[in-house]
């Protein structure tokens, strides 16, 4: 499995933490020339991704509940051939394919 890279594209992570909740409300925000993309590897789900939905814009979007105080390594699949890394995440982690995913802690 390899990386590639195609065209130009933009991201963007939100995260909403609540006082009185055990999670924190993350929005992640993917621009990029796509049918259909997804995020693989939050929570460790790296067989069944969660399915960005996309705007009118363009711009494809997706919100998830992760747990307060945790680290998720993700990538989002775009047309199911192409892995993409946010370049907004807090870190990338290399991986058993030789490259690397996003990080992101909440």
């Amino acid at each position: 499995m390899s990386v590639l890279i195609v065209g130009k594209h933009t991201t963007m992570i939100e995260k909403k933490y609540f006082k009185t909740k055990d999670y924190v409300k993350v929005k992640f925000t993917l621009n990029a020339e796509a049918k259909k993309v997804d995020i693989l590897g939050l929570n460790n789900e790296w067989k069944k991704g969660l399915a960005m939905t996309k705007k009118k814009e363009g711009i494809f979007t997706a919100e998830v509940n992760l747990p307060k105080e945790s680290t998720h390594e993700f990538k989002y699949f775009v047309d199911k051939k192409v892995w993409l890394n946010d370049d907004q995440a807090e870190a990338q982690a290399a991986n058993v394919f030789g490259t690397t995913n996003s990080v992101v802690t909440v």
